[in-house]
């Protein structure tokens, strides 16, 4: 799981959405830059539900449609990014300033892995060459059940790192 973000990485954030929100004709309200500042200083992946109570057990006044909207608005701009690993709820982590990673997840308990594996780069190179092709962004997930099904329970918000570089 990634530490929170640096205040540096937050203030960097904070002036690229304010320059997107201006330039798409979209309100800057507190509350918008307050749902921004919380992501970058939690940890790993979340739904939208999980922040607005997270926000609201802070003691920050947002409404559950100014999460959801400025969720949007966060992904649009490349701040964040929205992942379905099941069922139909969206999942998001930050996405500026963040290493490249990919993702297992158990379709039994909902647990999900980061790995980062390097070849996975090289595949990226490789296609762009081949297919003469410009890669801006991927998304690999990989899909199955934990080996020991005895331990295999939904546990939400269950986010393992494997830092192994193959």
């Amino acid at each position: 799981m990634a530490a929170p973000a640096h205040e540096d990485t937050i203030a960097e954030v904070k002036e690229i959405f304010r320059v997107y929100l201006k330039d798409k004709g979209h309100r800057q309200t507190p509350e918008r830059f307050m749902v921004l500042e919380e992501i970058y200083k939690s940890d790993g992946h979340f739904d939208a539900d999980d922040m607005f109570f997270r926000m609201k057990n802070t003691g920050y006044r947002v409404s559950r449609a100014t999460v959801y909207n400025t969720l949007d608005l966060l992904v649009e701009c490349d701040l964040v990014q929205r992942h379905q690993f099941g069922k139909n709820q969206s999942h998001y982590e930050r996405a500026y300033a963040y290493r490249q990673h990919d993702h297992i997840i158990c379709d039994s308990c909902g647990a999900v892995i980061e790995f980062c594996d390097p070849r996975i780069h090289e595949i990226k190179t490789l296609m762009e060459r081949i297919h003469e092709f410009k890669i801006d962004a991927h998304n690999l997930q990989f899909r199955g059940s934990c080996a020991d099904p005895q331990n295999c329970t939904r546990k939400p918000d269950i986010i393992k790192k494997d830092h192994h570089q193959s």
